[in-house]
């Protein structure tokens, strides 16, 4: 629950939502200096976009992070090499591409401390986050 108020309040700060609207967040993880998706977590993926009843009435925010590790180039990189791996995975998923918006963090605005090794470990991800679109 922690995890999903950090989330809101990080889209409030970025003007993605309304504090009225409901976000539903689906974080994927991934290995230090990798891009790479298993096989458990594009099931989970799937398993998650297939409980969505109209996926078409949501934005699909794509927010990706890495930890502090290396310079701020390469982890620019490497946050864009994992949002465009989920990506991929969601319109092979036949999610409409127009619903997706991406924003690359890199290692700026960590939900976790970096002067852990489970913080850094957790600050490896991307959020695929669902806000309602509002008619």
């Amino acid at each position: 629950m922690k995890r999903i108020l950090l989330v809101a309040t990080l889209c409030l700060s970025f003007g993605l939502l309304h504090a009225q609207d409901s976000l539903i967040v689906k974080s994927i993880y991934f290995g230090g200096g990798s891009y790479y998706i298993d096989g458990q977590q594009i099931e989970e993926l799937e398993t998650f976009i297939d409980q969505i009843e109209r996926i078409e009435n949501y934005e699909i925010i794509i927010f990706s992070h890495t930890d502090n590790i290396g310079g701020k180039e390469y982890n620019e990189w490497l946050s864009q090499m994992r949002s465009t791996s989920v990506v991929k995975e969601l319109l092979e998923i036949n999610v409409p591409e127009e619903l997706i918006e991406i924003r690359d963090f890199g290692f700026s605005n960590p939900l976790y401390t970096n002067r852990t090794h489970n913080g850094r470990v957790m600050n490896r991800r991307v959020d695929v986050i669902l806000s309602p679109i509002v008619f």
